[in-house]
């Protein structure tokens, strides 16, 4: 993983980096992001922040053969660092734009719509393979294009790709790939004309509507306690 910011625009961007793996989101990247986002989170100079991935791919999901494993001590951690995952991206204290390049599937289709914005390029591709045999992140899906179009791409597992996207509203607009990082940078920069406490206080109402559980609980025991992902300051009061 590799990570830049922030720029004097108030922008960070965090780059998903196994190439040889189309960015797959093994055990150890979901904890070594999970802990990023916890030291970057009290970053007051930090205004927006950019997931994007290496090698022409934002990410494929899951690493696949890490499921194979049957230890349960090796089960435990797979599903906690998965919604320690989920959470530390979807709380984050200030907006996140995905950049999304290449394919964007299972885990990696999780990961684009946890984020508050989207770009892609024309080459993306959506689709949600593993809910053949395993659960998806369906709240924030659901908000982005409605129940109806939810459930049919969380039962078929069909692929979308980027024209489609755009008018379902899962992206905002497309882009060249050699353009991808200056048109998310814009959006950034755009973002971050606001003051910190401005996006934080519209976070946390984006955070309280959404159709997503409050915390994070484990597939098979207890709620995991959620990483430090708010700003030091005090919680701005709830409308």
């Amino acid at each position: 993983m590799l990570a830049s910011g922030p720029d004097d625009d108030g922008g960070a961007v965090i780059t998903l980096n196994r190439p040889e793996k189309k960015n797959a989101l093994s055990i150890a990247l979901r904890e070594e992001v999970v802990a990023l986002l916890g030291r970057m989170a009290g970053d007051e100079a930090l205004k927006a922040l950019v997931i994007t991935g290496s090698g022409g791919n934002f990410s494929a999901g899951f690493d696949l053969r890490e499921f194979a494993v049957t230890d349960p001590d090796h089960t435990e951690r797979l599903w906690k660092s998965s919604d320690l995952f989920h959470h530390a991206v979807y709380r984050f204290p200030v907006p996140v734009i995905a950049a999304v390049d290449g394919i964007a599937y299972g885990g990696g289709f999780d990961l684009a719509v946890l984020c508050n914005l989207r770009i892609a390029t024309h080459r993306a591709t959506f689709a949600h393979p593993e809910a053949a045999f395993g659960p998806v992140v369906y709240g924030p899906l659901h908000d982005l294009v409605g129940g109806a179009i939810a459930r049919e791409l969380v039962l078929t597992g069909r692929e979308i790709d980027a024209r489609e996207a755009l008018r379902l509203h899962i992206v905002s607009e497309l882009a060249d790939p050699r353009d991808l990082a200056e048109r998310t940078r814009n959006l950034a920069r755009q973002i971050s004309r606001a003051p910190r406490e401005v996006l934080e206080r519209n976070k946390a109402k984006f955070i309280k509507f959404a159709a997503f559980p409050p915390r994070p609980s484990g597939r098979g025991g207890n709620a995991a306690p959620l990483p430090r992902v708010s700003s030091s300051k005090t919680a701005p009061p709830e409308d």
